[in-house]
């Protein structure tokens, strides 16, 4: 969650009151933040130092990472008096300039930004006073803003410019890098957008930004009348426009690839810093104009109209509370609201602009009972009792794992995720590309898809235990990942076990032997693969896999019984074969086992034979249950 640095003389005279830190870390708790830490005795002790930068003393906060409107000290002073009911929760108002509708300005957007960064919105803050410390707070804020929701401006940009040093009306386009050239923020040269990407590649704050545009054939650019630069969102400023402590009107622009959040970044913004407004909580809107012609007013704060039930509070809290009671904790919470004149048991609740945390009446609810205090609710017994059991799948993974325990070998927890190439590559398997979930935006290259095998995994283990004494025994029971276009997210989870023998020989017979040991404890027989009279049962068959040594490798089959009619684990086969590509042949195949070829021990970096072993628990599921259930 993020951490919120406020000046704590400045929030002591916005709360109007001194508390001790005891008494405002009680304060946080009951309001649902934490104190994080106090720096008054670090300032102290730098003041005896005679260090001349030791700064006021702070207090860090950490607020919940959906509560945009407490990432300043302006939005946590104000929730916190109306929390203690010091004042009321601000109306946000917005307010034409002096010549009406005629005098708004306007900004129109070329077709060209939809290849780039398509949405755009903005606000202006008229007679604005500013301090240092409001000054720094603002700042703050648009950084908080560009970590949290806006994805380190992947997703939206804040731009913030002295109004009275632009010319309107303003222009939204997007041009070629090489077209564009202006003096960026606390530069006194002139580059071109081009030249832009090269010279900020050694500046840390902001070389993590520039893959954001850097690789579109346009950059997004922001002009008044007179062709002068507002910013190039969302990488940097111009030095013409930027904001200083004598700026009085403050235009801000915001750009995004995604609506929604578009609408709460500049909503967020302006109704935070509109109370230093001449007149506080006041806002001027401003005209945006699409490519295709159409025009709206931005910001829009009008807010969100929905109703709470009392009976429903009371039932998830087990409260006793009557409507207007629930209209008063709601108050508490910063928002408006009325007892319905036609219903005793609604409250008619508007939902500010800057709660834009709250989605449905279970949200409406957990403010309620934070104004009321958790640590006051009752204390009852669940009004019914139930009895909890493993899922079938779970059952069945714990039988592997105590018997392949028993048997001396030792379960490791690699990571889900692996690179592309430990999945593919260095397994000596080509992806088909209609398997494998791959992440969108990895951090680092060992993180980049979701695993399909827990083979990777385990030869990670070996490799970093290389030091261990021989032999180096074994094994995970996990999920692996696929694609499946059936389901809702589009892909399904796969139990799997799987287990490594590492010795100076190879030990394809001891594998064999722990594939023996879980079939027998699953109670599935072994029978011959030629054998059709054998109604269920498993058996081997040598196969070819690049990923085992020529003739050292077998696929493992799986005769599911005979069903009367179409049975559950008829509909697992068939999910399976759809699932793991295979033909729709009469028995499954549940996994391989082998001894694994050179060329992927080297990859891995292991000096000593190996052998694998690999299946999948998924047929077994109703067996085990029915197991499970007679054992109860």
């Amino acid at each position: 969650m993020p951490t919120v640095a406020v000046d704590k003389a400045d929030l002591w005279e916005r709360l109007g009151k001194e508390y001790s830190i005891e008494e405002f870390d009680h304060l946080c708790f009951e309001y649902g933040l934490e104190l994080d830490e106090d720096t008054t005795a670090e300032v102290e002790e730098a003041i005896k130092k005679g260090l001349p930068d030791a700064g006021r003393p702070q207090l860090k906060i950490e607020v919940p990472a959906n509560r945009y409107d407490l990432l300043c000290i302006e939005g946590i002073s104000r929730a916190l008096r109306v929390f203690l009911g010091k004042s009321e929760a601000p109306r946000y108002k917005i307010v034409m300039p002096a010549g009406g509708e005629a005098g708004i300005l306007n900004v129109t957007c070329s077709p060209e930004t939809k290849q780039i960064r398509p949405y755009f919105a903005c606000a202006i803050l008229r007679n604005v006073k500013f301090t240092e410390r409001s000054y720094a707070s603002f700042i703050d804020l648009q950084d908080k803003l560009h970590q949290n929701i806006c994805r380190r401006r992947q997703l939206v940009a804040i731009g913030t410019h002295d109004l009275d040093t632009l010319q309107p009306p303003f222009r939204y386009e997007a041009r070629a890098p090489k077209n564009i050239k202006f003096i960026p923020l606390n530069k006194d040269k002139a580059y071109t957008a081009e030249e832009l990407m090269t010279v900020y590649e050694s500046e840390k704050h902001l070389s993590k930004f520039l893959p954001i545009i850097r690789d579109s054939p346009v950059y997004p650019i922001i002009y008044d009348a007179k062709d002068r630069v507002l910013s190039m969102p969302p990488i940097i400023n111009s030095e013409h426009s930027k904001i200083k402590l004598t700026t009085r009107n403050v235009f801000i622009d915001v750009t995004a690839t995604d609506q929604t959040k578009l609408d709460i970044v500049v909503n967020i913004v302006a109704t935070m810093f509109s109370e230093y407004c001449a007149e506080p909580y006041t806002i001027e809107p401003v005209k945006v104009i699409s490519p295709d012609g159409q025009s709206r007013l931005t910001p829009d704060i009008s807010g969100r109209h929905t109703t709470a039930r009392a009976s429903y509070v009371n039932s998830c809290t087990g409260l006793k509370l009557s409507a207007p009671e629930v209209s008063k904790l709601l108050n508490k919470m910063s928002l408006y609201t009325s007892v319905s004149p036609s219903n005793a048991d609604e409250v008619l609740v508007d939902i500010p602009a800057t709660r834009p945390d709250i989605f449905h009446e279970c949200d409406l609810m957990e403010d309620a009972a934070i104004a009321y205090g958790f640590n006051n609710l009752p204390l009852s017994f669940p009004a019914t009792s139930t009895v909890g059991q493993p899922s079938a799948v779970s059952a069945l993974s714990d039988v592997v794992r105590r018997e392949w325990a028993l048997a001396g070998w030792v379960e490791v927890l690699p990571l889900i995720l692996c690179s592309h190439e430990e999945n593919f590559e260095w397994l000596n398997h080509v992806d088909d590309g209609k398997t494998v979930v791959k992440i969108a935006n990895p951090k680092t290259l060992e993180f980049q898809v979701v695993r399909t095998t827990l083979i990777p995994g385990l030869l990670k283990t070996v490799r970093e235990n290389r030091s261990h004494p021989l032999p180096i025994k074994i094994f995970e029971t996990s999920d692996v990942v696929v694609k499946d276009s059936k389901r809702e997210r589009q892909t399904r989870n796969i139990r799997h076990a799987a287990a490594v023998w590492c010795n100076k020989t190879a030990g394809f017979e001891v594998v064999h032997g722990m594939l023996d040991r879980a079939m027998k404890m699953l109670d599935v027989p072994r029978i011959s693969g030629n054998d059709h009279k054998a109604k269920t049962g498993y058996y081997i068959k040598e196969t070819s896999d690049p990923m085992f040594f020529p003739g050292r490798a077998a696929n493992i089959y799986y005769r599911a019984p005979p069903a009367k009619k179409e049975s559950a684990l008829s509909t697992v086969k068939h999910e399976l074969e759809s699932v793991l590509h295979l033909e729709q042949l009469e028995d499954i195949k549940l996994g391989t086992l082998g001894i694994l070829h050179p060329t992927v021990l080297e990859k891995f970096d292991i000096g000593y034979p190996c052998s694998s072993l690999e299946f999948t628990l998924e047929p077994f599921k109703k067996q085990m249950q029915k197991i499970w259930t007679n054992e109860e």
